[in-house]
């Protein structure tokens, strides 16, 4: 007797694929592979077996992850009228969407999750310069953040999960690092600043003063209550209390490079061990990429002697686990925790857009050269066709080969140090096409097959 079984999911396109030298990243990169593709389905859900239900918080925080390898703009556009249709009348989006059972508490009502109702227009506008969804999703977008104004005292917000299942010496569940206000007035503090960019693309200038100066206040507010400008550490410290403000825009730019130096260090006097939780390990993992930290983010996940990817795997995990020390007592196919698939595609391959960019028409080239990789791979379908990069470190030679599609542009960053010799498609570079950006070379290229050495 032979038994056959069929893995069912969306029909997305595949969108891409990664790889590299390391054969460790090579099976995280599967491991959340498999759950994002087991829970692709009518919705996003969180687990495939139990509840098999639409949280919100996953559809934005994994949602660079999962579009880096499939095309999700119907899937995200229905989730978006999902959205409209479970906003309540007093404005407040529930956890889940549709909501097909009513939770209680921060279960029902928790800013971490229900802000997809700001973030998931403003990503699919990013993702394919969808202006019409802007326009669609723009009355939703206000209604969400002035109901969190109206829940917020001194322009800060308290309720809610905080930074779910992040890993501490308690059972995994709401926030026990980070104060649940830090995470929530966090993402507050987004909602707004997007819903001014969208007011200021649909003409609203109205809109967009008030809210722009809504945001200000949050922000001073803030800054204020939790950030200690003589230590430089953002309330208690913890991995996200830290990376979440860095990557949302409330540090002050005086500021940034101190607080980046002191989660960087934090976290390798913890052992490089991960501690983040479902919301902070997103904004952790954009705060050390950014930051210029990647080699950290090498580190906490080139292992599996602590609770993580590696530790996982070591336990037998065939898809991405609920939590990070994969216990047996909790969901073990989970979207949630895959945030560093993001980094795959746009730290080690290189593959982004540049700031104030849409649907990659203006491209960022900036592989990351950390730890033992010497090679690396990506490929990603953007709205303007295939972008590709394949790079590999010999010696002292490093080459990129890179594919820009036709009417897109790219910025490519190449690792450089001083009296290096750069060729592009062997023939050597004149300094005034090239500059020097924070220790990298940045060369601007438009359309085409460009393969770059570095000598």
């Amino acid at each position: 007797m032979q038994l056959s079984s069929l893995h069912n999911r969306n029909s997305n396109p595949a969108n891409g694929n990664f790889e590299c030298s390391n054969p460790l990243f090579n099976r995280i990169y599967t491991l959340i592979n498999w759950a994002i593709k087991s829970n692709l389905q009518s919705v996003v859900t969180d687990c495939p077996h139990r509840e098999k239900l639409s949280w919100l918080e996953q559809d934005y925080l994994m949602g660079n992850s999962i579009h880096y390898n499939f095309d999700v703009y119907h899937l995200y556009s229905k989730l978006v009228q999902d959205l409209q249709d479970a906003q309540y009348p007093e404005g407040f989006v529930p956890d889940i969407a549709p909501e097909y059972v009513v939770f209680e508490g921060g279960f029902l009502d928790s800013p971490e999750w229900g802000s997809s109702s700001v973030i998931l227009p403003w990503l699919l506008y990013k993702w394919y310069g969808d202006k019409q969804i802007l326009e669609k999703a723009y009355g939703m977008t206000k209604k969400y953040v002035d109901y969190l104004d109206s829940k917020s005292s001194g322009h800060l917000l308290s309720h809610g999960l905080g930074d779910w299942f992040d890993y501490g010496l308690k059972p995994p569940g709401e926030s026990q690092l980070t104060p649940k206000t830090v995470t929530a007035t966090s993402i507050y503090y987004y909602d707004v600043v997007l819903v001014s960019k969208m007011a200021a693309i649909l003409n609203n200038t109205a809109d967009a003063a008030k809210y722009t100066a809504l945001a200000t206040s949050i922000k001073q507010s803030f800054n204020k209550k939790y950030f200690n400008s003589k230590t430089k550490v953002y309330s208690t410290g913890s991995q996200t209390a830290m990376a979440m403000p860095f990557s949302v825009g409330l540090v002050d730019n005086k500021y940034k490079n101190a607080v980046i130096k002191n989660l960087v260090d934090s976290i390798y006097a913890g052992n490089k061990a991960l501690t983040a939780g479902d919301v902070g390990f997103h904004f952790l993992v954009n705060a050390l990429d950014k930051g210029g930290a990647s080699q950290l983010l090498f580190d906490m996940n080139n292992r599996d002697d602590v609770p993580g990817y590696g530790f996982q795997l070591k336990k037998g995990a065939t898809a991405l686990t609920e939590s990070w020390p994969a216990r047996e007592d909790v969901s073990n196919n989970h979207l949630m925790l895959g945030h560093i698939m993001e980094w795959f595609y746009s730290g080690l391959a290189g593959i982004d857009q540049e700031e104030g960019s849409v649907a990659y028409q203006k491209i960022s080239i900036r592989p990351q050269v950390v730890g033992d990789i010497n090679a690396a791979k990506g490929s990603f379908h953007s709205s303007y066709g295939w972008i590709a990069t394949d790079w590999k470190k010999d010696g002292k030679v490093f080459s990129l080969q890179v594919s820009i599609p036709v009417n897109a542009t790219a910025n490519i960053y190449l690792p450089t140090v001083v009296n290096t010799a750069i060729y592009e498609n062997n023939e050597l570079l004149k300094g005034g096409l090239i500059q020097h950006v924070n220790g990298m070379t940045k060369i601007s290229v438009a359309s085409g097959e460009y393969l770059f050495e570095v000598k």
